[in-house]
């Protein structure tokens, strides 16, 4: 098996890039890669903006949605258009295992980390640690197990370990969106803490998981329990250690200046530079930004900044937060281009949908008898921490490094389902299942049945 994410690129990068590209007439440098998907994210969140007046990732991931099953049909229908061709061969120009892995994670997770509250996560560390190890680790299982029973039933060209890596990048949680209904719904802000503190490491645990089951099955040799443990042990220690000390240098040199510009300068440094360390030395990554982000966020950003060096750090990572997310939701709408879907492929996402939401629910379930009784929350934080449980950005770009072929198809378009019921299902209903629920009750917020 291959330890950390570095090894793990390369070896799905050998699979991924076998000989060099055919001519194409649709030929395209790096940059005008990124510029297409750059400029395609600004006019759909102008129009999503100007019409719909949907939160951002959702009038994406819709528009998105719309715009792949609107050039699937144009492509049956009138001949000689081979638009899915020109974004099949525009999606195989991009190295997702490095883009994705190597870049684009480590600055959503440092940008969400920012914005944790340490004070509240200290105070509810327990159920945030919990949740975000051994909760994680029971959903990867029973969510792998249960996606391999239906591929058994459907008979799908899928070999089982990949199961179990669908398991990996579907279970963390997004708490962008749900934050703000929480707010909203003035559901205690103990428990606000926990969502976000929860989805924040569960993001970073989920990753590392997802990397050493990643490097298993792209090695094809059989996975040991030992050796994953320890090198979740390895990658999850490393991670926590190298990030504390990235957050400690940076909070040291914020408070030595007053320079907006080379401020944001430093936590950029932060995050390219920690992460290319980390995958030097085999450690996680993504959990030593989040690490470095908290400390960053809290002792940096929060004690030692002006109030204009603030305000245009916090803008900055805002920025960064929305445009990679924007170009993640995007992302994947083209690949259901390329994809067109078939029976299979159909039946495996309406599947998965189901085995999302059951494997969260048993996940906490279980969780919970880890929790002592005092450290737990009341009434009506299971539905919270349930429904309000939604997929975003960090499973979409997992799903997009996967290598190509029917595997990476399938579980693409499993991955799309549950992320899209997730954003527009979910999280339009979370404030009624508050409402109706122990805690809307609690908080005097129940509305009256009818009958």
């Amino acid at each position: 098996m291959l330890p950390g994410t570095g090894r793990i690129c390369e070896a799905s990068t050998a699979r991924l890039s076998p000989g060099p590209m055919p001519a194409s007439p649709y030929s395209l440098a790096t940059f005008d890669v990124a510029a297409i998907f750059v400029v395609a994210a600004a006019v759909l969140g102008w129009l999503n903006y100007q019409v719909f007046r949907l939160p951002t990732s959702i009038g994406l991931t819709v528009m998105g949605a719309l715009a792949s099953v609107i050039v699937v049909l144009l492509n049956a229908f009138v001949p000689g258009l081979t638009i899915s061709a020109w974004v099949a061969e525009l999606i195989q120009r991009m190295n997702f295992t490095e883009t994705l892995l190597q870049g684009m994670l480590s600055f959503l997770l440092f940008a969400g980390a920012l914005h944790v509250d340490f004070n509240r996560l200290r105070k509810d560390w327990w159920p945030v640690l919990i949740l975000s190890t051994a909760g994680v680790l029971i959903s990867t299982a029973l969510i792998g197990a249960a996606t391999w029973g239906v591929g058994l039933l459907l008979a799908l060209p899928i070999k089982p370990i990949w199961y179990f890596v669908f398991g990996a990048l579907i279970s963390p949680t997004d708490p962008v969106s749900v934050l703000g209904v929480l707010k909203q719904e003035r559901v205690p802000e103990n428990l606000q803490a926990t969502v976000a503190g929860e989805s924040l490491f569960n993001d970073g645990v989920g990753i590392v998981v997802f990397t050493i089951l990643f490097g298993a099955a792209m090695t094809g040799g059989e996975f040991s329990f030992a050796e994953g443990a320890r090198l979740f042990a390895q990658e999850a220690g490393g991670g926590v250690a190298i990030g504390l000390a990235l957050g400690w240098i940076g909070c040291r040199a914020l408070r030595s200046i007053d320079d907006y510009a080379i401020e944001v300068l430093i936590t950029l440094a932060v995050v390219m530079g920690g992460y290319a360390l980390s995958s030097a030395v085999h450690v996680s990554g993504p959990l030593a930004m989040a690490v470095a982000g908290i400390l960053i966020g809290n002792f940096g950003v929060g004690d030692a900044m002006s109030e204009t060096s603030r305000d245009y750090m916090v803008k900055f990572w805002e920025i960064i937060d929305d445009l990679l997310n924007a170009v993640l939701f995007l992302l994947i709408g083209l690949q259901v281009i390329a994809l067109v879907p078939g029976a299979l492929h159909l039946a495996l996402a309406a599947a998965s949908i189901v085995i999302v939401l059951g494997g969260r629910a048993i996940s906490l379930e279980l969780s919970s008898f880890l929790i002592p009784r005092s450290r737990r929350h009341g009434p009506g934080a299971f539905a919270v921490l349930w429904w309000g449980g939604l997929r975003g950005g960090i499973s979409i770009a997992l799903a997009l490094a996967l290598p190509a072929g029917p595997t990476h198809d399938l579980l693409l378009a499993a991955t799309f389902s549950a992320v899209l019921f997730s954003v527009l299902i979910q999280r339009a209903t979370l404030g009624r299942v508050i409402e109706r629920g122990p805690l809307g009750a609690l908080l005097g917020k129940a509305r009256p049945t009818l009958h």
